[in-house]
């Protein structure tokens, strides 16, 4: 090893000159020394020990020399050992070491990255998660996350990843592939999925446990993307549904079904990928903590005041105001009615014992200063989307009520993450159009048989994708 630097050392011409200037000025002070000595009696004596001595240290100078080398390394490429990357690491080729520092940690060094969560199901033998590290080293992706889920034959690990830019989902997928894992899922993550998973969960209870409502939202985001029903025991009409679970809930591959607190079943599917024995606990610890702490719905209430002048109080409604909804109804045209259910109303304390249940979504009422309900909106969870609906007194319209309604649920609706809102009313229902115009976000409109359907699209995603209102108007 030593040879081999020092072949590599350039040559410097300052050393031998001053080496060389050393060895003079030695000849000198040597030829003096001799002249003064050798003509004294003792003079050939003293020389030949002045010899002896020199030889001396000569020989201790050399030996020394080789144990400990002060010499200053000719080049700052000598300083690691060869075979040792700059901090004592394994070596690296030229063309490694330019790859390292574009992008050796991803996302420090390199600024196009993208999140990805992938999920890869392995055998549940040593060295298979290893292999998979490897691959994706291999490719340069940071390992930001790892959850494991043991299942009977093999586990299912769940990656939150951060990839470089020009790295696509299908070449990934293959690495994977032949690294051993199988049925890899793979898509887009955000910023929102770097919280770690305990953290979220426990989030997503304090949320839960403060609302009722908030239940079907909390298990969408802790599930992914998936597609939530709350199933009643008892429909609008009075009839047995037939809809049960029992109490430890079924799972069956990508559909698991829990007993809804409330009476009937929160069904819970993904077709694009199974759900795991863990995450099916995750889910039923979510509905037993909403099943002990009962109904339960914020209290918090904002006072505005009219254009005219009076005042009016918007909160948080649910079947607590069953009564004095049913009484606002008496109240209502059969033309306000008819806009806002598109037919006759039959058995109107079943429909709005349904509306007002959190369970189904979230409904904010407007009452008086005297305490009268004159106005209801309603956000409903329907399946992966979201439907918003009003209704105002005959005598309350026209002075911005609904307006002010809409805007708030749909504020919620964004809270709550949806990507849209859609409203399904009458094509001669120039109120509501008027109040979804108001919002000033891209809207789609849908007639079918003189019901139209307005889809207010919350993101720039959502947006760009075509809407399908057909089935709404149907239903």
């Amino acid at each position: 090893m030593t040879s081999a630097k020092s072949a590599r050392r350039p040559h410097h011409w300052r050393r031998d000159l001053i080496e060389l200037a050393a060895l003079f000025t030695a000849v000198a002070v040597a030829d003096a020394i001799a002249n003064l000595i050798g003509h004294q009696p003792d003079g050939p004596y003293l020389l030949m020990a002045s010899a002896v001595a020199l030889v001396g240290t000569a020989a201790f100078h050399t030996w020394w020399a080789r144990r400990h080398s002060h010499a200053p390394p000719s080049d700052e490429a000598d300083v690691a050992p060869v075979g040792a990357g700059p901090a004592g690491g394994t070596g690296t080729s030229a063309g490694e070491a330019e790859g390292t520092g574009e992008g050796g940690i991803v996302g420090a060094g390199e600024t196009g990255t993208t999140l990805w969560r992938m999920r890869t199901t392995v055998l549940d033998a040593p060295g298979s998660l290893a292999a998979l590290c490897t691959a994706l080293a291999g490719l340069r992706v940071d390992i930001l996350t790892l959850q494991t889920h043991p299942l009977a034959q093999g586990t299912v690990d769940e990656f939150l990843l951060r990839a470089p830019a020009s790295l696509q989902a299908q070449e990934l997928s293959r690495k994977i592939a032949a690294a051993g894992g199988a049925s890899t899922w793979i898509e887009r993550a955000d910023a929102h999925d770097l919280v770690d998973t305990p953290t979220r969960v426990l989030s997503l209870a304090t949320r839960t446990a403060l609302d009722a409502a908030e239940l079907p939202l909390a298990l969408r985001q802790l599930l992914g993307r998936c597609t939530i029903h709350s199933l009643p025991a008892v429909s609008v009409t009075g009839r047995a549904t037939g809809q049960s679970a029992p109490v430890e809930g079924v799972l069956e591959e990508t559909v698991m079904r829990l007993r809804d607190p409330s009476g009937g079943v929160i069904s819970v599917e993904r077709p694009y990928l199974p759900f795991t024995p863990t995450e099916f606990a995750r889910a039923r610890a979510l509905v037993e903590l909403d099943a002990r702490l009962g109904p339960r719905v914020p209290r918090s209430e904002d006072v505005l005041t009219l254009p005219e002048g009076n005042e009016i109080t918007v909160r948080r409604a649910d079947q607590g105001d069953l009564t004095a909804a049913r009484a606002m109804h008496d109240r209502c045209s059969q033309d306000t009615l008819g806009l806002r259910y598109h037919g006759p109303v039959a058995d109107a304390d079943r429909y709005l014992d349904h509306l007002l249940s959190p369970r189904f979504g979230r409904t904010l009422a407007v009452q008086t200063a005297s305490g009268r309900l004159v106005a209801l909106g309603h956000l409903l969870w329907d399946g992966d989307e979201t439907e918003v609906a009003l209704l105002v007194e005959d005598d309350w319209q026209r002075r911005g009520i609904g307006s002010e309604l809409l805007r708030r649920l749909v504020a919620l609706a964004e809270e709550a993450g949806c990507d849209s809102v859609y409203a399904v009313t009458q094509s001669r229902n120039t109120g509501m159009v008027a109040a979804m115009r108001a919002l000033e976000l891209p809207l789609d409109y849908q007639i079918e048989e003189g019901t139209l359907v307005i889809t207010a699209r919350l993101s720039s995603e959502e947006a760009a994708r075509p809407s399908a209102p057909t089935e709404r108007a149907r239903r």
